[in-house]
């Protein structure tokens, strides 16, 4: 009787403002690239954390450096408490699409977060990504 496109439409609109509630700013694309440059990196010369379960124990044990959130996760039950657990803990953070976070900790899948533990070779770009956070967050 209805095509799925029929209830599909009206409830778009509801899930575009569901992925966004955890959101709490957006990030310049440039800011966002740099940040997962340093991911990148830090998997290559430091130490890392993927995955909400292991990025949420970096982030309480304070081992966390930089946190990068998926912005597209579904539920978002998964990562809603990464962005108050992080600003608690003082660790900056920002939000990314989650194939590029899979991409940056050197995986083929979407993950939903990522964190740096040991930044290794890219220290100075680290403390640059956390200022510039800082400012956005503000």
């Amino acid at each position: 009787m209805f095509s799925k496109t029929h209830f599909d439409e009206p409830m778009k609109h509801l899930r575009e403002v569901k992925n966004m509630s955890y959101v709490k700013f957006e990030v310049p694309d440039e800011l966002r690239e740099k940040a997962l440059d340093v991911l990148e990196e830090a998997r290559k010369s430091g130490k890392i954390k993927k995955g909400t379960n292991e990025v949420t124990k970096a982030v309480e044990r304070g081992k966390a450096k930089l946190v990068i959130i998926g912005k597209d996760v579904e539920p978002q039950e998964i990562v809603m408490h990464l962005p108050m657990l992080c600003a608690e803990k003082e660790i900056p953070y920002l939000f990314a699409p989650k194939a590029d976070i899979g991409g940056a900790v050197g995986i083929h899948v979407a993950t939903a977060a990522g964190a740096v533990v040991e930044e290794g070779k890219a220290k100075d770009k680290l403390a640059e990504v956390a200022l510039k956070i800082a400012e956005l967050a503000k």
